[in-house]
């Protein structure tokens, strides 16, 4: 029995160092967790499973040589659930202050990668104040973001519908020329560091590799465009209706009642929409992160295609040409009633003139007669 005394001391030490060190480390952690910190409620990067004396599948697998490791096996059915990033999209005004609120929120901008002003990134995290200070902010996918549009969109990221209220209201104190009816949309974003490609479309949600800022930044430019264009469709929509309804009258009547300053307004309403749609969405400007790298340009032309922007530029620009149409015909029948107007007066101030001629050419005959008629009369 000698002979197993040895290895039975040296499994027995084994044992009692490694409880001692279950002991420290979890002693170490509870007390960690009992901070009640929120990094180690959101932001916790590990699990800690207990140990167990039945072996695992995977360990199995690895002592059977059945399986290549890698750092995520097991975990592809988790990523599913855990890596979708929900991405809510609002249009609420149709104006932002973004230097007031920049200077409002200077502690949570992100600082910009381009030298667009038309937008600001937000980014909040669970860390504390002091890590944050650092400049410490962990995964993109355990932080909540908002991209802030001057032109009226905002787009969030990783922000559940409860604390949507709280970040909209943020921006509700810059704003102006606010929307009776705010409108929204909903997208996702899956994050799949294993997928062989930098990205995957899906329906209503994308698959991207790696989930950073700058793809925060993208996907949100080319969703709060999109918000933008479905309001500034709408408005086209109707003036158009309001067209539709006077062509519908003259079709009865013959004729319209509309004056020549109602007509101007919607001229400048028309014009004033294509314009913002270009200029101030800047629906036709290529984003400057995408144009520097193609992973970004690959996700820019994916969500514009997926969002049909051209296509439904083109069908807004379609409806401004009908409008310019009707504005253009309704323009004429105005100066022709005009000319119409200026004609009678014409005639009528020559009616007068005939009349007061004729009215002087009889004074003066009559007057003749009688100076000839009292002549006579002297003889």
């Amino acid at each position: 029995m000698g002979r197993w005394r040895l290895p039975s001391l040296l499994l027995t030490h084994m044992a009692r160092t490694h409880e001692n060190c279950n002991f420290n480390l979890f002693s170490h952690l509870e007390h960690l967790q009992s901070l009640k910190s929120p990094f180690f409620d959101r932001c916790f990067f590990f699990n800690l499973r207990h140990f167990s004396a039945i072996p695992h599948r995977l360990c199995t697998e690895l002592d059977s040589g059945s399986v290549d490791f890698h750092p995520n096996y097991g975990l592809a059915d988790e990523d599913e659930e855990i890596g979708k990033i929900p991405v809510k999209a609002y249009f609420l005004s149709t104006s932002i202050d973004l230097k007031s609120m920049q200077a409002e929120n200077l502690t949570h901008v992100v600082p910009p990668s381009s030298r667009s002003t038309k937008y600001i990134a937000l980014r909040y995290s669970d860390f504390p104040s002091e890590i944050s200070a650092l400049g410490v902010h962990g995964n993109v996918s355990h932080c909540r973001y908002m991209v802030v549009f001057h032109y009226g969109s905002a787009v969030l990221f990783n922000i559940e519908d409860h604390e949507v209220e709280n970040y909209l209201h943020i921006i509700r104190r810059h704003a102006s020329g606010m929307l009776p009816e705010m409108r929204k949309d909903d997208y996702a974003i899956k994050e799949k560091p294993l997928l062989a490609e930098d990205m995957q479309g899906g329906p209503d949600y994308i698959v991207l590799k790696n989930l950073d800022t700058d793809s925060v930044r993208v996907i949100g430019s080319v969703l709060g465009q999109s918000m933008a264009l479905d309001y500034f469709v709408s408005q086209v929509d109707c003036l158009v209706e309001e067209f539709a309804g006077i062509n519908r009258a003259m079709e009865k009547t013959g004729t319209f009642t509309m004056d020549r300053t109602k007509l101007i307004q919607l001229v400048g309403k028309a014009n004033s929409n294509l314009a913002d749609v270009i200029l101030k969405v800047g629906l036709f400007e290529r984003s400057e992160i995408a144009w520097r790298d193609a992973k970004y340009a690959q996700i820019y032309e994916y969500l514009r295609e997926e969002y049909e922007v051209a296509q439904r530029f083109g069908n807004l620009d379609f409806k401004l040409k009908f409008v310019e149409h009707n504005i253009h015909f309704l323009q004429e029948v105005i100066q022709n009633r005009r000319s119409d107007l200026l004609e009678w007066c014409i005639i009528f101030l020559l009616t007068v003139e005939n009349v007061i001629s004729v009215y002087e050419i009889v004074r003066d005959s009559t007057g003749v007669s009688l100076d000839l008629a009292c002549r006579l009369g002297n003889f």
